[in-house]
């Protein structure tokens, strides 16, 4: 289990917000921030403040991306034309371990790096395990054979809590996805709000 696994339901508390969707979530139960001290952080947020905290739920949504991993997307997001909130949206969703979670095949964006990682899925019919990998328009995603009938895949499909978007076009029968286009901040379905407006503010002040 990676440090990352472990830390997610701090993750949650720490913003105070159930980022995933989660039934299990520990805000569910207690709204405060984790540690000692934690029902007395409740002061108000300065603008630094906001923008901070929309850059880390992004971060954590994703798997608690690195600094260095985020801040590489969001220079890439900067540099195509259009509105660079929308293009970092659309280039996190792109990230293959993202696409895997999206179409179900996994029940968290950790599991889903895991997943990748161990080799469990090919993109296009070769076996990528890297989870950073961008998958393009038309670029089908399928579950290895051997991988199909894992407990954790069997779990996901079943889970009434989440819906496949419509960028995505999923076969549970076969296991596959395609990838249909690069979403914007509306497609995609978050269970809390993103401000990736305010993440862009953070980059642009520091």
């Amino acid at each position: 289990m990676t440090k990352r696994t472990s830390a997610k339901h701090k993750i949650d508390r720490r913003m105070g917000e159930n980022i995933w969707g989660r039934p299990k979530s520990p805000v569910n139960r207690r709204e405060y921030g984790p540690g000692q001290h934690g029902q007395r952080r409740k002061g108000k947020l300065s603008d630094f403040g906001l923008q901070l905290r929309a850059k880390q739920k992004l971060k954590g949504y994703y798997g608690d991306l690195t600094e260095k991993q985020f801040r590489r997307i969001y220079a890439e997001a900067e540099r195509v034309k259009g509105d660079t909130g929308e293009n970092l949206i659309g280039l996190l969703e792109r990230r293959l371990d993202a696409v895997v979670y999206r179409a179900k095949f996994v029940p968290t964006v950790f599991a889903a790096r895991q997943f990748v990682n161990h080799g469990h899925v090919k993109v296009n019919g070769k076996r990528v395990n890297i989870p950073s990998y961008r998958v393009k328009e038309g670029d089908v995603i399928e579950v290895r054979d051997k991988s199909k009938q894992l407990a954790v895949v069997l779990e996901a499909v079943a889970l009434a809590e989440r819906d496949v978007p419509d960028y995505i076009d999923a076969d549970h029968s076969k296991m596959t996805a395609t990838f249909v286009r690069a979403p914007g901040l509306s497609d995609v379905p978050y269970p809390v709000m993103m401000e990736p407006n305010l993440v862009v503010e953070f980059y642009a002040k520091n």
